[in-house]
């Protein structure tokens, strides 16, 4: 990364002194002067500008023009897309959707296109597509309480007035430990509480019952990391067997072999959606880790093999997550930088699997917690612009590859019970970043999530922010607001600097797995987050309404809330239709299992035979025979 700017500061200097003794150049042929030492001059600072500035700055003048048209056609895989370049408000003021640098000097020019450029071009600080998706905002849906069928309904209310339906799931402590409900009490409890309870491939049908999981509009995230493979297989049996469904209704008959062969290999290169299966996070900030680390990574790498083999395009694989580190009490600068670290572990991970760079990078998505500190307006601009530059010039990807594409949520630490409805205006300004960052897609947190799941009308409310901001905000008919800002441009210098030299402490620890061996995130982690707490309760952290600003009549402000916790029959109804799903296929489980922890212990792929399991099995059954060949997660000590 120093090295390309390095690379970028002396071609701007070659540029300038061209540029200066074509001007004395010109002046000298005015006055008809000799010009012999300022040509030799020239033919010297001509020699030091190198193949690609003289592509970049040539191309740039025909690219301007482009965009100064009315209309622009640009290709997105294979596919001609026309947009429109200009948007008009009330005042009838024409706005362009993506505004251009007006530099004249050269070398000001290069160091923007090098640095910046615009959306969709190398290397994409502004963003890794020209134009935000027409028709589509980025707004995620998220719910997940009780038992499938309510959080069905959830999901369904959410994207009612939605085309597209842009699906994020939150699962209980149960599911997220991998077990199945049941009726000790350490288990019992916790069904379908603070997410959804899913055991078996039954229950994820009826959690997506009626959404199209095909359709190009339809998107799903999961959010779950240690039994991720299985809740993936699930997932992905369930797409198969909605196009199944489909073929029987449409033909009236069973599929053949062949045709069935086909409609599951379409199935699966038109899914969409992430699972997180961030399992070095997990160790990091979260703790939701239930195999040992080294099985996990295996695991991991088994997925991606596995999608690269079916041509698993449109999903992915893992959601590389700074924002659990950042909930546990990460600063900006740290959660980015162990993020980014952990991306490029995974990177490595798979190229020692022998796969191929840009048959996997493109499965790599990230997320990111947005909080309300300076450094979160520049997060996104530096996370891409480190990732292409190493995507490129290290592992020789190629631009596809090059593109770090990233969830946001507004961050959870900074909701407060104290006077709550506070919390919209926190969550506001922290969507409004996201969005002049060009996020990919952004969830919104409710404000009574600083004490509960939230309810139907605060998640309305949560949903709406997004919505004010992308329909009615007027700087929103403009995609690239941040660039030409001075005090961004700092910005991004500084916070990347500061990750970079994270960068170089982690390294000295033998690198992301040597690190975490001696302890070391989790410790940077817990100091910023005691760092954060003493700052908040001694005052010099101002946060309105809690150590300031505090009301007067805080009785006022009380409100009733209601707790979401699943209820006794959703609890019970699990139970049945676990037992249910455990008899029907009782015989067929064990030798599922049985050939399971075979393909573990031999060493083969073992998500490809975890799929056929998942049809059988629920996910306590494979997550115990994984325990017996890939052993328990152990912390550190």
């Amino acid at each position: 990364m120093r090295r390309y700017h390095e690379r970028t500061r002396t071609q701007v200097e070659a540029v300038r002194k061209r540029a200066q003794l074509r001007a004395v150049r010109d002046a000298l042929v005015a006055e008809n002067a000799a010009t012999e030492d300022v040509d030799r001059l020239l033919e010297k600072a001509d020699a030091e500008v190198d193949s690609e500035t003289t592509a970049l700055l040539e191309s740039w003048d025909e690219l301007a023009e482009q965009y100064r048209g009315d209309e622009l056609v640009f290709r997105v895989r294979d596919k001609e897309i026309r947009t429109s370049l200009w948007r008009d408000t009330l005042s009838g003021s024409r706005i362009p959707r993506v505004a251009l640098p007006r530099y004249t000097e050269p070398g000001e020019l290069l160091s923007f296109l090098r640095r910046e450029h615009l959306p969709g071009y190398f290397p994409f600080t502004a963003g890794v597509f020209p134009f935000k998706r027409e028709g589509e905002d980025p707004a995620r849906m998220f719910a997940g309480e009780g038992d499938a069928f309510r959080t069905n309904r959830r999901f369904k209310y959410l994207s009612s007035d939605s085309e597209a339906k842009r699906l994020s799931t939150a699962f209980d402590s149960v599911t997220l430990y991998g077990w199945d409900p049941d009726t000790r009490p350490d288990i019992y409890g916790k069904v379908g509480t603070s997410g959804v309870s899913i055991a078996t491939l039954d229950d994820m049908k009826a959690l997506y019952d009626g959404f199209d999981l095909t359709a190009p509009t339809t998107s799903v995230s999961m959010t779950i990391n240690g039994p991720a493979p299985t809740i993936l297989a699930f997932f992905l049996n369930t797409a198969i067997d909605q196009r199944m469904d489909a073929f029987r209704e449409e033909h009236g008959r069973e599929p053949t072999e062949e045709e069935a062969a086909e409609l599951r290999a379409w199935t699966l290169r038109q899914v969409r959606g992430t699972v997180q299966a961030d399992i070095l996070k997990e160790d990091q900030g979260q703790n939701t880790c239930i195999f040992s680390t080294e099985f996990s990574l295996r695991m991991m790498s088994d997925i991606q093999e596995w999608f690269i083999a079916n041509e698993v395009r449109n999903f992915y694989s893992v959601s590389i997550s700074g924002y659990h580190i950042a909930e546990a009490g990460a600063n900006p600068i740290t959660q980015l930088a162990f993020t980014l670290a952990n991306g490029f572990t995974y990177v490595e991970s798979y190229l020692a699997r022998g796969m191929h760079i840009d048959d996997f990078a493109p499965n790599l998505s990230f997320f990111f917690s947005n909080g309300m500190d300076a450094e979160y307006s520049v997060l996104g601009r530096v996370a891409r612009r480190i990732w292409a530059v190493a995507m490129r010039d290290r592992y020789g990807a190629n631009e596809r590859s090059q593109k770090l594409k990233y969830h946001v949520q507004t961050s959870g630490r900074s909701l407060h019970a104290q006077e709550m409805s506070f919390n919209d205006i926190r969550t506001t300004l922290q969507a409004l970043c996201a969005l002049y960052d060009n996020a990919n897609s952004l969830h919104t947190n409710a404000y009574d999530e600083a004490i509960t799941t939230p309810t139907e009308s605060s998640v309305r409310r949560a949903l709406a922010i997004q919505m004010i901001i992308n329909k009615e905000w007027g700087l929103s008919k403009n995609e690239n607001p941040l660039q030409g800002s001075f005090v961004i441009d700092e910005l991004t210098d500084l916070v990347e600097e500061a990750v970079l030299t994270e960068f170089e402490r982690i390294t000295e620890r033998g690198g992301v797995l040597g690190a975490m061996e001696t302890g070391y995130q989790r410790g940077k982690i817990q100091d910023e987050s005691m760092l954060y707490e003493r700052l908040k309760h001694d005052g010099s952290l101002p946060i309105v309404g809690v150590n300031m600003f505090r009301s007067p009549h805080p009785e006022d402000d009380e409100v009733e809330v209601e707790l979401a916790r699943a209820t006794e029959d959703e609890k019970q109804s699990q139970l049945r239709r676990l037992a249910d799903f455990h008899e029907r296929h009782r015989d067929e489980a064990q030798r599922a299992l049985a050939r399971l922890r075979e393909a573990a212990a031999g060493g083969e792929n073992v998500f490809g035979v975890l799929m056929d399991a998942a049809r059988v099995c629920s996910l306590g059954q494979i997550t115990h025979a994984f325990f017996e060949v890939g052993g328990q997660y152990r912390r550190n000590v």
